[in-house]
């Protein structure tokens, strides 16, 4: 009976909290305040002009909603976004900074690099507030790109609205997806070869593609990839159906009697390392979405690199979680299940079956399992994980109260039905939160895939690459090891450049500035593995 009353007061709190003001906000988190032309509402689409200014007076400081922006203070384009999130009472945002023609702005905000293009996410549906902070974090410590984010709190027209994560929008750019450009007019050999970003996601028959193939583990099944970056009104046909023609390759040769094979089958086709990095975070989390929706891919120019690249990460507010959709793969609540054969349920969209054909290659399968193993030691530790739950919760205490009483929702099962009872506190939610990682590292270190090998699971034919070679202005450096240390040298022995503990599987150097001719490049993997090579500089 006194839980029944709690939540009936939860629910009538709620609805009051939609028509209260915020007054003068003080946080020790930065504020972003948000003001439309006449306090109209922010729609769905089209985007409309806004004033937004941040405040944040920096480290140990209080900030108030009456301070000046510091951080931006401006014009914005700005609308709602998200198909469930977007329905939830605390929506999420999508904006772009502007000057007074109208024009975009690149502009640094809170640390992140410069761009014109920013994303407020709502947690309402995520009570720890932690999901998208912890797995784009992992996924950087990985060695890959994942959209960086900051805590704020929100008010729009003077209505306070709750802690967000101000990030970067997933998009082309030298700070964010870091590949080429693809411009209109190019439409021939290496120039069309890329710049491209898709996805798996909700789609429709002006911003997509059929595949031609089903899911081996849902026949008859119809599989859509959604153009992204450039949008589907930007690319020409030529290039639609380059991406097209490419992907459709891909899925020939993966489904094909060959498809392991190390020169001709998937892997002239996939950078393995992103793939296998994507789903270790996909199982850890076991996200319902993690590859029927937000499941992003890229690929850059042949020139450079040119295969499809997994990732990066985005919508983690179904994971983590003990979800009540009737599936044997994220319903359960000992820690067990498989998110990527998430089409053996009733799903929509349908996702490829990539990874279901990707894992009968035991080479593969010996890979992840191998990869897996290694990030226990490090940032799939439980120690590593409870101190970034740790620091986010102690940076968001005094925040989450003041969200909890705009939306009073702890102990109440809103946003993704999840099993068993829900904490009434913000600590309670953090052990919640912790205790569940706990049963599925413990799961999946007695399940996960594949075995370890002698020879570490690695293809040797293709450990080391670098490309192009001559190269003009810059010089990639991949592995399938991550990169500790790249040294250049003259012919004569001279070290002309080096670049130390990367922690990543691809490199840039930048060879602009030498003079053109022969050097020699020296690569170090982290497991101690030495490459060495001679290049040209043109």
């Amino acid at each position: 009976m006194r839980k029944e009353l709690i939540l009936i007061l939860c629910l009538i709190l709620q609805e009051l909290a939609v028509t209260k003001l915020s007054g003068q906000l003080s946080s020790n988190l930065p504020i972003v305040v948000i003001t439309t032309p006449g306090g109209a509402e922010i729609p769905d689409e089209p985007k409309i002009i806004a004033d937004m200014k941040i405040i944040s007076n920096g480290t140990n400081m209080r900030n108030s909603e009456g301070d000046p922006g510091n951080v931006y203070s401006g014009i914005i384009a700005i609308e709602t976004k998200g198909q469930y999130s977007g329905i939830l009472p605390q929506k999420p945002f999508l904006l772009e900074t502007r000057d007074a023609s109208g024009n975009n702005l690149n502009v640094p905000i809170l640390g992140m690099p410069e761009e014109n293009d920013w994303v407020l996410t709502a947690n309402y549906n995520d009570k720890a507030f932690l999901r998208n902070f912890l797995s784009f974090e992992i996924f950087r410590k990985m060695g890959h790109y994942a959209p960086r984010t900051v805590y704020c709190e929100v008010v729009v027209n003077g209505e306070y609205l709750g802690i967000y994560l101000m990030g970067e929008k997933i998009k082309q750019d030298k700070n964010r997806v870091d590949i080429s450009k693809l411009k209109p007019d190019e439409s021939v050999g290496d120039d069309l070869s890329g710049g491209y970003i898709f996805a798996n996601d909700y789609y429709d028959n002006t911003n997509s593609w059929k595949s031609n193939f089903s899911p081996v583990n849902k026949p008859g099944a119809e599989v859509y990839f959604v153009y992204i970056d450039p949008k589907p009104t930007e690319l020409t046909q030529i290039q639609k159906t380059y991406l097209k023609n490419f992907v459709d390759s891909f899925e020939q040769t993966l489904y094909s009697s060959s498809f392991t094979n190390p020169a001709s089958g998937y892997r002239a086709y996939l950078d393995v390392n992103s793939f296998i990095d994507y789903f270790i975070l996909q199982e850890l989390s076991r996200n319902v979405d993690g590859y029927k929706k937000s499941r992003y891919y890229y690929k850059d120019k042949d020139s450079k690199g040119g295969k499809i690249n997994s990732g990066p990460p985005w919508d983690f507010d179904w994971a983590y979680k003990d979800v009540l959709e009737g599936c044997i793969h994220t319903d359960p609540t000992d820690g067990s299940g498989w998110a990527y054969r998430i089409n053996e349920c009733d799903v929509s969209p349908v996702p490829p079956s990539w990874e279901v054909r990707l894992l009968e290659d035991e080479n593969y399968a010996n890979r992840i399992h191998e990869r897996y193993f290694q990030l226990r030691k490090t940032y799939l530790s439980e120690t590593y994980l409870h101190h970034v739950i740790d620091s986010v919760a102690y940076l968001l205490d005094e925040a989450q109260q003041r969200h909890y009483d705009k939306w009073p929702i702890l102990g109440i099962n809103v946003g993704t039905a999840e099993s068993g009872e829900q904490p009434l506190t913000y600590a309670g939610e953090i052990e919640k939160f912790k205790n569940w990682i706990h049963r599925r590292l413990t799961w999946l270190d007695e399940n996960m895939v594949g075995q370890a090998t002698t020879s570490g699971g690695e293809i040797k034919p293709v450990i080391f690459r670098i490309f192009p070679n001559p190269a003009s202005e810059s010089l990639y450096v991949e592995s399938e090891e991550t990169i500790s240390r790249v040294n250049i040298f003259s012919l004569t022995g001279n070290l002309i450049h080096s670049i130390s503990d990367t922690g990543d599987y691809r490199v840039t150097v930048d060879v602009s500035n030498m003079p053109s001719g022969l050097y020699i490049i020296s690569v170090t993997s982290s497991s101690g593995n030495i490459f060495s090579s001679k290049f040209l500089k043109k």
